[in-house]
């Protein structure tokens, strides 16, 4: 059962910041969708995975150049992940549905799973953002406490320390367990988002696509290369956990920190304080506002507030549409988390993970 928002509060405002962006956009004559810059921006990210792959295969080099290869085919992969299967699984990357398809399902360079994403991320991450219970992000199998809401274990007071060697295996996990339990569970509880296409399609998709994948990585570079598996294992799990790494860390970067709000819904009516819109300023953080290259590299997701308030417009507009949603939150006096620099961002994650960490008999008494 979900729980519901408040159909508005604050007198309107998600009202005034739609008008004032809509505005921006005729004023300016812009498309909301991808233009020129993202499309050749993925053409960079896309090299970046698949021109090392080839060099390995093709080329004899030195097992230390194959393995930094390897790290830079991951920095491509993260790449990927952030700037063009986010937008196209949006319907954010380009006006024509078929092309949004098309760059949406580059997520199974990151051997996930583009369904599964779209219930998980668009559905109950963007809706239910930080609402434990129901956005899945907050989910790590009771290994990792990302809210007080969740119950804590004596492992946890270690978790600022060892969550940075879990966080890097984030895509590996998608590749060999998470996106099979997923597709159970959303098929079971989730039926109404889910069942877009039959279930045996479903999983004949899916486990298509793994087979696919396994081919690709790992059995064809072992044929071609012929060289001991286990050095092929090591070169995929470097290019995995390099992606995983920067993909946790940033998408950690937007909740799971200090400023941010873990709300639940109150019991009698089951339903939150706020409004969907306003529920997203208390739960959700920008960072390295003015970084160029951060903001290049990450796909717009160090704004993050624009992005879960308009996940339908391109990242590349977010930098503008930042001033238009800081100042319409500012006259309605409601909060706008922002951390000047990735660095910062990242010391208040771990300080929060520490503060998780603590028993919370200990933290009340």
């Amino acid at each position: 059962m979900y729980t519901n928002f408040k159909r508005n509060n604050k007198q309107g405002f998600y009202k005034v910041l739609t008008r004032r962006v809509n505005d921006y956009f005729k004023t300016h004559q812009l498309r909301k969708t991808g233009n020129y810059r993202l499309y050749l921006k993925s053409v960079v990210m896309i090299a970046l995975l698949v021109v090392p792959y080839f060099v390995i295969l093709g080329v004899s080099l030195s097992w230390w150049w194959q393995l930094l290869l390897c790290l830079i085919a991951g920095l491509g992969m993260a790449g990927i992940g952030m700037n063009i299967m986010h937008d196209g699984n949006h319907g954010s990357f380009s006006s024509r549905p078929i092309i949004n398809k098309i760059m949406g399902s580059t997520i199974y360079f990151l051997a996930g799973n583009a369904h599964n994403w779209k219930v998980q991320h668009n559905f109950l991450h963007h809706t239910f953002t930080n609402i434990h219970g129901h956005d899945e992000d907050l989910e790590a199998s009771g290994i990792l406490r990302f809210s007080e809401h969740q119950p804590w274990k004596p492992i946890h007071r270690f978790q600022h320390l060892y969550s940075i060697f879990l966080y890097g295996l984030l895509t590996i996990n998608w590749a060999i367990v998470s996106d099979f339990s997923q597709m159970r569970r959303y098929l079971r509880d989730h039926k109404a988002v889910a069942q877009t296409k039959s279930p045996v399609i479903l999983w004949s998709h899916l486990i298509l696509t793994k087979i696919l994948y396994f081919i690709g990585w790992l059995a064809i570079p072992y044929w071609v290369l012929g060289i001991a598996f286990w050095k092929i294992l090591l070169g995929f799990f470097v290019m995995h956990y390099t992606a995983g790494l920067i993909l946790s860390l940033i998408f950690q970067l937007a909740h799971v920190i200090e400023d941010t709000h873990m709300p639940l819904p109150k019991l009698m009516p089951d339903k939150m304080e706020h409004s969907w819109a306003i529920h997203q300023l208390f739960t959700t953080a920008n960072f390295s506002p003015k970084n160029r290259w951060i903001n290049w590299y990450v796909g717009g997701l160090n704004f993050q507030i624009e992005h879960h308030i308009f996940p339908h417009i391109s990242h590349i507009h977010y930098q503008k549409i930042a001033k238009i949603l800081k100042k319409t939150a500012e006259e309605f006096n409601l909060p706008y988390y922002e951390y000047k620099s990735t660095r910062s961002a990242l010391f208040s994650h771990f300080k929060y993970l520490k503060r998780m960490g603590i028993r919370p008999v200990l933290v009340n008494s």
